[in-house]
């Protein structure tokens, strides 16, 4: 290999990563005014200096309650929550070479819908009831989809398509569960289904900070190997990579994301599904997407909040704003497919 080669190569990768570098910066600058937004917009404009101090501990008459009642709790969850579905999205698109394959075509998200329904429709139980019953439904899938899919050789396809037929039986469940409960139940679990931050708490928050603070370094020491096995999986075992370990790690973590979000905020929908390609086509080839998914997932969960609170006469949850803009993409992207013949 002369010298011009290794001089383009290098060239060539200190593009990459300045490209990286801008992408991530810019989607964090992004994601900050947000944040900023949704403490600053409201019913009242409160001055910046004011706001700036309630969130350094001291007490300013009215805006005290506000913030720390209402603003911050709702910002807090969709920043979390948003970083998490995108983390969790992005990892399983990757992993399993396959854009189809996030938590909300898989049925993860579904089964947490049941158990969250059920116990709200049939049990009567409180909302951390409900939210402990969410994950575990989450966590429970998860291993129902791996037995099902899981024979001699691991197939992404036969994964996917028992993972669509588990969303489709999942919401045939929910729609069950729906007719058969109480009227005055309806509203409630509607709300739960749709994927909101509406009445957000802060002393709810800290299982899934806790959840973002560990799993996040896992997935990104991950990176490597994770871009090793979207080669395939006679590739990556070749490089020295044991497949069904790192795919163990993987999925455990991004399911904890998944599962402590959902149970946190409602299954927030598409954001999983969104920020994984959105991340690869901004970022490129070469580094891993981790980190811009789950900016981007922030990104369209505060925008979606932000839109959906005062962009209309009526104030819809951020699940339906999400919804409306993932599901033509999901019809593009099942086109595209289709076309190609990866069905």
């Amino acid at each position: 290999m002369n010298t011009t080669t290794i001089n383009l190569i290098m060239a060539g990768r200190r593009q990459r990563r300045r490209r990286f570098v801008l992408i991530t910066s810019l989607l964090g600058v992004i994601s900050c005014l947000l944040c900023f937004s949704m403490l600053y917009f409201g019913n009242t404009i409160y001055p910046v200096k004011d706001i700036v101090r309630v969130l350094l501990g001291e007490e300013v008459k009215g805006l005290t309650f506000t913030m720390k009642t209402l603003r911050l709790p709702r910002m807090l969850a969709g920043l979390l929550a948003g970083f998490a579905f995108g983390l969790a999205g992005s990892t399983f698109q990757t992993m399993l070479r396959n854009p189809l394959a996030n938590p909300d075509v898989l049925g993860i998200t579904s089964s947490a819908s049941v158990a969250a329904v059920f116990c709200i429709l049939i049990l009567h139980t409180s909302e951390a009831v409900v939210s402990i019953a969410a994950f575990i439904a989450s966590l429970a899938s998860v291993a129902l989809l791996y037995l099902l899919s899981r024979r001699k050789v691991f197939s992404i396809g036969r994964l996917v398509l028992v993972g669509i037929g588990l969303d489709a039986m999942f919401g045939s469940l929910i729609t069950y569960l729906l007719k058969i409960g109480a009227e005055y139940d309806i509203p409630s679990a509607f709300r739960w289904l749709s994927g909101s931050l509406n009445g957000s708490q802060l002393d709810e928050l800290p299982p899934l900070a806790i959840t973002v603070l560990v799993c996040t370094p896992i997935l990104v020491l991950m990176g490597k190997r994770l871009s090793l096995l979207e080669l395939g999986e006679q590739s990556a075992s070749t490089l020295g990579i044991h497949t069904d370990r790192t795919r163990l790690v993987l999925i455990i973590s991004s399911v904890c994301l998944i599962a402590i979000a959902t149970a946190t905020t409602g299954p927030i929908a598409f954001v999983a599904f969104l920020a994984g390609p959105i991340a690869k086509r901004l970022v490129g080839v070469g580094y891993s997407t981790v980190i811009p998914a789950g900016l981007i997932g922030v990104i369209l969960v505060l925008g979606a909040d932000l839109i959906g609170q005062y962009a209309f006469e009526t104030r819809f949850p951020v699940g339906v704003i999400t919804g409306i803009l993932g599901a033509p993409y999901l019809i593009y992207l099942l086109i595209r497919m289709n076309r190609k013949g990866d069905f």
